[in-house]
């Protein structure tokens, strides 16, 4: 079926929905961006100028039109639940940016709205559809590498180094969290993916360099009965780096390199292997022939593609209101690890007064 899906966005605060934006201007994706809201005036104009979108004074205008079949939702977190409600009740389809909302009851909101009116819903999640971790999900269900053990992901950003970024809506309280709940809910939500829900969870995170950006570092570890123990290490104070991943396991270990923004943005050596495996039988490394991207705009990019299929039918949904519900509840119970100095069951009840 050629049809084209038209599509709206309410709201530009996300930066990943421009490159979705950019991407669906290519044919094959058969998806129309025609119109945009945003309480912004400014980011919408941009918006406006760069893709050729419509503007909608109000959310009810976009909502209304017949010829928008789904809209993006990359507004401010804070906006999420109030958004998908409203889309819900005009029977919209949803692709809601990460993370899916600030509380467990907000997140609740949009599971609710999502099962009341059966709309199809998906969260933007771009690690879950990344090649290389579709690989090395593929190589640990496989068995090869026996009992998992250990999981390693160390993730970060540079952007708590700039100084403007104290003033953008990601640490405006009003608006977001801060910058741990944002972005470390990537890599959480990945081993979500990865490795299913964790039985406990142990943190500690830090304001370490500007305290107007909170908790711009941290380490969180995930307990899962029986094993693997697994790690998120986030630093949003990272200029560069180079592994990503470590999965060790009974019969080899893999290994994952330029897999985020320090590690893929920053020069790398030619030849340099992204993804790889070693077999302790065999004693050698096996090299993936999936490449790393030259910049970590191509894997955000990347998403586009399985969006689109996503709305046309094609393919279900990446992350359900469900999922996302879990992966808020992994990263609130780091929270709540971090203020109490203990280990946290991720059923806590303290995790809905975070």
């Amino acid at each position: 079926m050629n049809t084209t899906i038209g599509i709206g966005v309410l709201g530009f605060a996300h930066g990943h929905v421009n490159a979705y934006c950019e991407q669906w201007n290519q044919p094959e994706h058969r998806v129309r961006v025609i119109a945009g809201w945003d309480h912004d005036s400014t980011r919408v104009g941009v918006a406006a100028k760069s893709y050729g979108l419509e503007i909608c004074h109000s959310v009810e205008e976009l909502l209304s039109r017949a010829d928008i079949r789904a809209v993006v939702i990359a507004s401010e977190t804070s906006m999420h639940a109030e958004l998908v409600e409203l889309a819900a009740i005009h029977g919209k389809a949803v692709v809601l940016q990460k993370p899916i909302a600030l509380t467990i009851a907000e997140a609740d909101r949009i599971v609710e709205a999502v099962r009341q009116h059966g709309i199809p819903f998906t969260i933007a999640w771009q690690m879950r559809v990344d090649p290389q971790n579709l690989q090395m999900k593929a190589w640990l269900e496989s068995g090869e590498l026996g009992k998992v053990f250990i999981v390693r992901r160390r993730h970060g950003l540079p952007m708590a180094l700039n100084p403007t970024f104290a003033d953008s809506w990601h640490v405006d309280p009003e608006h977001n969290r801060d910058i741990w709940a944002d972005d470390s809910s990537h890599p959480i939500d990945f081993f979500h993916f990865l490795l299913g829900v964790p039985e406990t969870v142990t943190a500690e995170i830090a304001s370490l360099y500007n305290p107007r950006i909170p908790n711009d570092n941290g380490i969180a570890i995930f307990r899962y009965p029986g094993g693997p123990l697994a790690e998120v290490s986030c630093s949003f104070t990272c200029t560069a780096a180079e592994n990503t991943m470590e999965i060790i396991c009974e019969r080899g270990t893999i290994v994952q390199n330029y897999g985020d923004v320090p590690s893929c943005n920053v020069p790398r050596p030619e030849g340099a292997t992204g993804l790889k495996r070693y077999y302790a039988e065999s004693g050698v490394w096996e090299e993936s022939d999936i490449a790393s991207p030259a910049n970590h705009g191509y894997r955000i990019s990347g998403l586009a593609g399985p969006i689109a299929q996503f709305l046309h039918g094609e393919r279900g949904p990446l992350a359900t209101a469900e999922e996302g519900r879990t992966s808020l509840r992994m990263v609130l119970a780091s929270y709540v690890s971090n203020r109490e100095g203990r280990r946290v069951s991720i059923d806590d009840p303290y995790i809905r007064s975070v």
